[in-house]
Protein backbone atom coordinates (compact mmCIF):
# COMPACT_ATOMS: atom_id res chain seq x y z
CA UNK A 1 0.00 0.00 0.00
CA UNK A 2 1.10 3.25 -0.66
CA UNK A 3 2.35 5.57 2.08
CA UNK A 4 1.03 9.21 3.22
CA UNK A 5 4.23 11.64 2.18
CA UNK A 6 6.19 13.08 5.19
CA UNK A 7 4.82 16.16 6.97
CA UNK A 8 7.08 18.39 8.45
CA UNK A 9 5.45 19.44 11.96
CA UNK A 10 6.05 19.66 15.72
CA UNK A 11 3.65 17.55 17.82
CA UNK A 12 3.14 18.38 21.59
CA UNK A 13 2.17 15.14 22.68
CA UNK A 14 -0.79 16.38 25.43
CA UNK A 15 -3.79 14.75 24.58
CA UNK A 16 -5.47 11.53 22.81
CA UNK A 17 -7.11 13.91 20.34
CA UNK A 18 -4.84 13.16 17.94
CA UNK A 19 -4.18 9.17 18.29
CA UNK A 20 -6.45 6.72 16.83
CA UNK A 21 -6.29 2.82 17.76
CA UNK A 22 -4.33 0.93 15.46
CA UNK A 23 -7.26 -1.31 14.99
CA UNK A 24 -9.35 1.33 13.70
CA UNK A 25 -6.97 3.34 11.31
CA UNK A 26 -6.93 2.36 7.50
CA UNK A 27 -4.43 4.90 6.54
CA UNK A 28 -5.77 7.96 5.73
CA UNK A 29 -3.58 10.37 7.55
CA UNK A 30 -5.32 13.48 7.13
CA UNK A 31 -7.32 12.53 10.66
CA UNK A 32 -4.55 11.74 12.52
CA UNK A 33 -1.04 12.08 13.13
CA UNK A 34 -0.70 9.41 15.27
CA UNK A 35 -1.69 5.22 15.63
CA UNK A 36 -1.27 3.61 19.06
CA UNK A 37 -1.42 0.20 20.11
CA UNK A 38 -1.29 -0.73 24.05
CA UNK A 39 -2.25 1.76 26.20
CA UNK A 40 -0.96 5.36 25.99
CA UNK A 41 -1.97 7.81 29.42
CA UNK A 42 -2.50 11.08 29.48
CA UNK A 43 0.26 13.01 32.51
CA UNK A 44 -0.83 16.16 33.66
CA UNK A 45 -1.63 17.66 30.36
CA UNK A 46 2.11 17.62 29.66
CA UNK A 47 2.96 14.58 28.32
CA UNK A 48 2.11 10.99 26.75
CA UNK A 49 2.76 8.10 28.72
CA UNK A 50 3.50 4.96 27.08
CA UNK A 51 2.54 2.12 29.81
CA UNK A 52 3.24 -1.29 30.07
CA UNK A 53 1.45 -3.49 32.90
CA UNK A 54 1.79 -7.03 33.67
CA UNK A 55 0.35 -9.60 31.33
CA UNK A 56 0.34 -7.35 28.51
CA UNK A 57 3.72 -6.19 25.57
CA UNK A 58 3.13 -2.75 26.74
CA UNK A 59 2.51 0.49 24.28
CA UNK A 60 3.72 1.39 20.89
CA UNK A 61 2.49 4.85 19.26
CA UNK A 62 3.12 5.66 15.53
CA UNK A 63 3.52 8.12 13.21
CA UNK A 64 0.93 8.00 10.53
CA UNK A 65 3.09 10.65 8.26
CA UNK A 66 6.17 8.47 6.47
CA UNK A 67 9.67 10.12 6.24
CA UNK A 68 12.13 9.68 3.35
CA UNK A 69 14.89 11.71 4.92
CA UNK A 70 14.75 14.28 7.47
CA UNK A 71 15.67 15.53 11.07
CA UNK A 72 13.30 13.45 13.77
CA UNK A 73 13.65 14.37 17.67
CA UNK A 74 11.89 12.61 20.07
CA UNK A 75 11.52 14.45 24.11
CA UNK A 76 11.29 11.92 26.49
CA UNK A 77 12.36 10.39 29.45
CA UNK A 78 12.59 6.40 29.62
CA UNK A 79 11.62 3.26 31.76
CA UNK A 80 14.05 1.43 33.91
CA UNK A 81 14.46 -2.21 35.50
CA UNK A 82 15.75 -5.42 34.23
CA UNK A 83 14.25 -6.59 30.81
CA UNK A 84 12.41 -3.19 30.73
CA UNK A 85 13.38 -1.18 26.87
CA UNK A 86 12.63 1.70 25.82
CA UNK A 87 12.57 2.78 22.24
CA UNK A 88 12.44 5.69 19.21
CA UNK A 89 13.45 4.28 16.03
CA UNK A 90 12.27 5.25 12.57
CA UNK A 91 11.18 1.73 10.25
CA UNK A 92 10.37 1.41 6.83
CA UNK A 93 8.20 -1.39 5.34
CA UNK A 94 10.90 -3.11 3.78
CA UNK A 95 12.86 -2.99 7.73
CA UNK A 96 14.97 -0.33 7.00
CA UNK A 97 15.48 0.91 10.35
CA UNK A 98 17.17 3.44 12.16
CA UNK A 99 17.30 3.10 16.31
CA UNK A 100 17.66 4.62 19.70
CA UNK A 101 17.12 1.73 22.13
CA UNK A 102 17.15 2.29 26.04
CA UNK A 103 17.67 -1.03 28.00
CA UNK A 104 16.41 -0.51 32.02
CA UNK A 105 19.43 -1.31 33.17
CA UNK A 106 21.47 1.06 31.62
CA UNK A 107 20.83 4.89 32.61
CA UNK A 108 23.24 6.01 30.89
CA UNK A 109 23.25 5.48 27.56
CA UNK A 110 21.22 5.04 24.51
CA UNK A 111 22.14 2.18 22.10
CA UNK A 112 22.18 3.62 18.53
CA UNK A 113 21.51 1.29 16.04
CA UNK A 114 20.45 0.60 12.38
CA UNK A 115 19.57 -2.46 9.53
CA UNK A 116 18.97 -2.60 5.61
CA UNK A 117 15.91 -4.71 4.83
CA UNK A 118 16.05 -6.42 8.21
CA UNK A 119 18.96 -8.07 7.94
CA UNK A 120 20.27 -8.95 11.43
CA UNK A 121 23.69 -7.64 10.96
CA UNK A 122 25.14 -7.03 15.16
CA UNK A 123 27.95 -4.99 14.79
CA UNK A 124 25.81 -2.07 13.30
CA UNK A 125 25.20 -1.14 17.20
CA UNK A 126 26.86 1.75 19.34
CA UNK A 127 26.40 3.32 22.68
CA UNK A 128 26.19 7.10 23.15
CA UNK A 129 26.84 8.09 26.53
CA UNK A 130 24.08 10.76 28.44
CA UNK A 131 23.31 11.39 31.93
CA UNK A 132 20.40 9.28 33.57
CA UNK A 133 17.67 8.75 30.54
CA UNK A 134 15.17 8.25 33.40
CA UNK A 135 15.44 11.49 35.74
CA UNK A 136 16.50 13.69 33.16
CA UNK A 137 14.35 14.51 29.84
CA UNK A 138 16.88 14.26 26.56
CA UNK A 139 16.26 15.47 23.57
CA UNK A 140 16.92 12.73 21.01
CA UNK A 141 17.65 13.13 17.47
CA UNK A 142 18.00 11.54 14.00
CA UNK A 143 19.43 13.07 11.13
CA UNK A 144 18.71 10.86 8.36
CA UNK A 145 20.55 12.10 4.96
CA UNK A 146 20.43 10.36 1.78
CA UNK A 147 24.58 10.06 2.25
CA UNK A 148 24.32 9.79 6.62
CA UNK A 149 22.77 9.44 9.61
CA UNK A 150 23.76 11.08 12.75
CA UNK A 151 22.79 10.34 16.46
CA UNK A 152 22.37 13.21 18.27
CA UNK A 153 21.40 13.88 22.26
CA UNK A 154 20.50 17.37 23.49
CA UNK A 155 22.06 18.59 19.87
CA UNK A 156 25.40 16.78 20.26
CA UNK A 157 26.07 14.46 17.74
CA UNK A 158 27.18 11.24 19.20
CA UNK A 159 27.81 9.20 16.13
CA UNK A 160 27.72 9.04 12.48
CA UNK A 161 27.29 6.35 10.08
CA UNK A 162 27.93 7.35 6.02
CA UNK A 163 26.45 5.37 3.15
CA UNK A 164 29.76 5.06 1.61
CA UNK A 165 30.48 2.86 4.66
CA UNK A 166 27.85 0.40 4.32
CA UNK A 167 28.80 -1.08 0.72
CA UNK A 168 28.18 -5.12 0.84
CA UNK A 169 30.62 -6.63 -1.89
CA UNK A 170 28.60 -9.92 -1.67
CA UNK A 171 25.26 -8.58 -2.96
CA UNK A 172 26.73 -5.52 -4.19
CA UNK A 173 24.11 -2.97 -2.47
CA UNK A 174 24.65 -0.61 0.15
CA UNK A 175 22.99 -2.03 3.69
CA UNK A 176 22.01 1.42 4.34
CA UNK A 177 18.32 2.33 5.68
CA UNK A 178 16.66 4.35 2.46
CA UNK A 179 12.91 3.85 2.39
CA UNK A 180 10.12 5.83 3.64
CA UNK A 181 9.91 5.01 7.53
CA UNK A 182 7.40 5.64 10.14
CA UNK A 183 8.29 7.35 13.52
CA UNK A 184 7.93 4.86 16.13
CA UNK A 185 7.68 5.02 19.87
CA UNK A 186 7.60 2.06 22.04
CA UNK A 187 7.62 0.87 25.86
CA UNK A 188 8.18 -3.29 25.50
CA UNK A 189 9.09 -6.51 27.73
CA UNK A 190 12.51 -7.35 26.51
CA UNK A 191 12.65 -9.82 29.31
CA UNK A 192 9.68 -11.91 28.97
CA UNK A 193 10.67 -15.65 30.01
CA UNK A 194 9.10 -16.87 26.73
CA UNK A 195 12.28 -14.63 24.60
CA UNK A 196 15.17 -16.03 23.32
CA UNK A 197 18.33 -15.76 25.71
CA UNK A 198 20.09 -13.44 23.83
CA UNK A 199 17.04 -11.21 23.81
CA UNK A 200 16.89 -11.56 27.57
CA UNK A 201 20.44 -11.02 28.47
CA UNK A 202 21.05 -7.91 26.40
CA UNK A 203 17.75 -6.70 27.97
CA UNK A 204 19.85 -7.34 31.49
CA UNK A 205 17.55 -10.38 32.66
CA UNK A 206 14.10 -11.19 33.26
CA UNK A 207 11.11 -8.55 33.62
CA UNK A 208 9.56 -8.23 37.58
CA UNK A 209 6.70 -7.40 37.42
CA UNK A 210 6.35 -6.64 41.09
CA UNK A 211 9.24 -4.02 40.75
CA UNK A 212 9.56 -0.83 42.67
CA UNK A 213 10.08 0.64 38.94
CA UNK A 214 6.40 0.29 38.48
CA UNK A 215 3.97 2.60 39.24
CA UNK A 216 0.33 2.58 39.67
CA UNK A 217 0.55 -1.31 38.19
CA UNK A 218 2.70 -0.62 35.21
CA UNK A 219 6.12 0.26 33.27
CA UNK A 220 6.11 3.82 32.18
CA UNK A 221 8.09 6.38 29.72
CA UNK A 222 7.28 9.42 29.37
CA UNK A 223 7.64 11.35 26.12
CA UNK A 224 6.49 14.96 25.78
CA UNK A 225 7.05 16.32 22.34
CA UNK A 226 8.15 15.00 18.85
CA UNK A 227 9.51 17.40 15.75
CA UNK A 228 9.99 16.10 11.63
CA UNK A 229 11.69 18.12 9.42
CA UNK A 230 11.20 16.55 5.99
CA UNK A 231 14.05 16.68 3.34
CA UNK A 232 13.79 16.80 0.10
CA UNK A 233 13.40 13.20 -1.66
CA UNK A 234 16.82 12.69 -3.95
CA UNK A 235 16.96 14.20 -7.61
CA UNK A 236 16.00 11.55 -9.27
CA UNK A 237 13.02 10.24 -7.76
CA UNK A 238 10.06 9.77 -10.33
CA UNK A 239 7.29 12.27 -9.40
CA UNK A 240 3.86 12.12 -10.41
CA UNK A 241 1.90 13.64 -7.61
CA UNK A 242 2.72 14.75 -4.37
CA UNK A 243 0.87 12.76 -1.91
CA UNK A 244 2.14 9.31 -1.30
CA UNK A 245 4.58 7.44 -1.31
CA UNK A 246 5.06 3.98 -3.16
CA UNK A 247 7.31 1.16 -4.74
CA UNK A 248 8.15 0.66 -8.49
CA UNK A 249 9.55 -3.07 -7.78
CA UNK A 250 10.27 -5.48 -5.04
CA UNK A 251 13.81 -4.57 -4.46
CA UNK A 252 12.85 -2.32 -1.75
CA UNK A 253 15.88 0.36 -2.64
CA UNK A 254 15.83 4.31 -2.53
CA UNK A 255 15.74 4.21 -6.68
CA UNK A 256 12.50 1.99 -6.77
CA UNK A 257 10.51 4.80 -4.79
CA UNK A 258 8.59 7.12 -6.26
CA UNK A 259 6.07 10.33 -5.24
CA UNK A 260 2.19 10.21 -6.95
CA UNK A 261 -1.19 10.69 -5.70
CA UNK A 262 -1.81 6.92 -4.67
CA UNK A 263 -4.24 6.18 -2.50
CA UNK A 264 -3.13 5.18 0.99
CA UNK A 265 -6.81 4.19 2.38
CA UNK A 266 -7.26 0.28 3.32
CA UNK A 267 -10.73 -0.97 2.89
CA UNK A 268 -11.26 -2.53 5.77
CA UNK A 269 -8.52 -3.81 8.73
CA UNK A 270 -8.66 -7.28 6.64
CA UNK A 271 -7.57 -5.43 3.39
CA UNK A 272 -4.10 -5.47 2.07
CA UNK A 273 -1.88 -3.55 -0.53
CA UNK A 274 -2.34 -6.49 -3.03
CA UNK A 275 -6.58 -5.89 -2.38
CA UNK A 276 -7.37 -2.44 -0.86
CA UNK A 277 -10.86 -2.27 -1.15
CA UNK A 278 -11.35 -6.48 0.42
CA UNK A 279 -14.57 -5.81 3.29
CA UNK A 280 -15.33 -9.17 4.83
CA UNK A 281 -18.28 -10.76 4.15
CA UNK A 282 -20.34 -11.34 7.25
CA UNK A 283 -20.77 -14.95 8.47
CA UNK A 284 -23.36 -16.29 10.47
CA UNK A 285 -23.40 -19.01 13.33
CA UNK A 286 -26.99 -20.02 12.85
CA UNK A 287 -28.12 -18.30 9.54
CA UNK A 288 -29.23 -15.96 10.67
CA UNK A 289 -27.06 -13.65 12.99
CA UNK A 290 -23.63 -12.62 11.42
CA UNK A 291 -20.89 -13.32 13.35
CA UNK A 292 -19.13 -10.22 15.48
CA UNK A 293 -15.81 -8.78 13.97
CA UNK A 294 -12.52 -10.96 13.44
CA UNK A 295 -11.03 -13.06 16.82
CA UNK A 296 -7.56 -11.70 15.49
CA UNK A 297 -6.22 -9.19 13.84
CA UNK A 298 -3.23 -10.36 11.21
CA UNK A 299 0.18 -9.41 12.35
CA UNK A 300 -0.97 -8.17 15.49
CA UNK A 301 -2.30 -11.58 17.70
CA UNK A 302 -1.54 -11.88 20.96
CA UNK A 303 -0.43 -7.97 21.37
CA UNK A 304 -1.41 -6.06 23.99
CA UNK A 305 -4.12 -3.91 24.82
CA UNK A 306 -6.57 -2.77 21.66
CA UNK A 307 -7.77 0.25 23.33
CA UNK A 308 -6.55 3.32 23.83
CA UNK A 309 -6.76 3.92 27.81
CA UNK A 310 -7.45 8.13 27.21
CA UNK A 311 -6.81 8.31 31.36
CA UNK A 312 -5.33 11.41 32.50
CA UNK A 313 -2.75 11.21 34.38
CA UNK A 314 -2.58 13.14 37.82
CA UNK A 315 0.70 15.30 39.47
CA UNK A 316 2.31 11.81 39.81
CA UNK A 317 2.40 8.89 37.54
CA UNK A 318 1.62 6.67 40.28
CA UNK A 319 -1.99 8.55 41.06
CA UNK A 320 -3.45 9.19 37.71
CA UNK A 321 -7.70 9.15 37.20
CA UNK A 322 -9.89 7.51 35.15
CA UNK A 323 -10.92 4.13 35.26
CA UNK A 324 -9.10 2.90 32.42
CA UNK A 325 -6.58 0.23 32.62
CA UNK A 326 -3.26 0.35 30.81
CA UNK A 327 -2.85 -3.01 29.32
CA UNK A 328 -6.08 -4.82 29.21
CA UNK A 329 -6.59 -8.47 28.06
CA UNK A 330 -4.33 -9.44 24.89
CA UNK A 331 -6.12 -9.78 21.59
CA UNK A 332 -5.55 -13.53 20.51
CA UNK A 333 -5.32 -14.38 24.26
CA UNK A 334 -1.70 -13.25 24.97
CA UNK A 335 1.93 -13.21 23.72
CA UNK A 336 3.54 -16.46 23.79
CA UNK A 337 6.74 -14.08 22.83
CA UNK A 338 7.47 -10.72 22.29
CA UNK A 339 10.30 -8.77 20.53
CA UNK A 340 10.70 -5.20 18.96
CA UNK A 341 13.80 -3.92 17.04
CA UNK A 342 17.17 -5.33 16.20
CA UNK A 343 18.91 -4.62 19.77
CA UNK A 344 16.64 -7.57 20.47
CA UNK A 345 19.04 -9.90 18.26
CA UNK A 346 16.05 -10.90 16.02
CA UNK A 347 14.60 -10.41 12.58
CA UNK A 348 11.69 -8.50 11.71
CA UNK A 349 8.18 -9.33 9.62
CA UNK A 350 5.53 -7.86 8.08
CA UNK A 351 2.43 -6.52 9.42
CA UNK A 352 -0.85 -5.61 9.01
CA UNK A 353 -3.12 -2.07 7.95
CA UNK A 354 -1.37 1.66 8.32
CA UNK A 355 -1.72 3.06 4.63
CA UNK A 356 1.58 1.36 4.48
CA UNK A 357 3.20 -1.14 1.98
CA UNK A 358 2.49 -3.57 4.12
CA UNK A 359 1.66 -3.16 7.68
CA UNK A 360 -0.49 -1.14 10.20
CA UNK A 361 1.80 -1.91 13.13
CA UNK A 362 5.19 -1.38 10.89
CA UNK A 363 8.21 -3.55 13.19
CA UNK A 364 5.54 -5.71 14.88
CA UNK A 365 6.04 -9.81 14.17
CA UNK A 366 3.40 -11.95 13.64
CA UNK A 367 4.91 -14.99 15.43
CA UNK A 368 7.64 -12.85 17.75
CA UNK A 369 5.63 -9.31 18.51
CA UNK A 370 2.50 -7.52 18.82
Amino acid sequence: MAAPICKSSDYKLTSLHDVQSNTAYLGDASGYNWVASGTPVVYNDEALLLTMAPDTVGTLLMGTHYVWYGKISATMTTSQGQGVVTAFIMMSDVKDEIDFEFVGVDLESAQSNYYWQGVTDYNNGSPIQTTNTVSNTHTYTIDWQPDYISWSIDGKVGRTVNKKDTYNSTDNKYHFPQTPSRVQLSLWPAGLPTNGQGTIAWAGGLINWDSPYMQNGYYYAQVKEVSVECYNPPSNTATNGNQAYYYLNSEGLESDVAIGNNNTILGSILATGDNPEFKPKSKTTDGSKPTSTPETVPGISGGGSQQLGGQQGGSNPASPSGSATPGSSPVGGGPSTFEQGHGSMTGQASTVVAGSAVALVGFFVAALMM
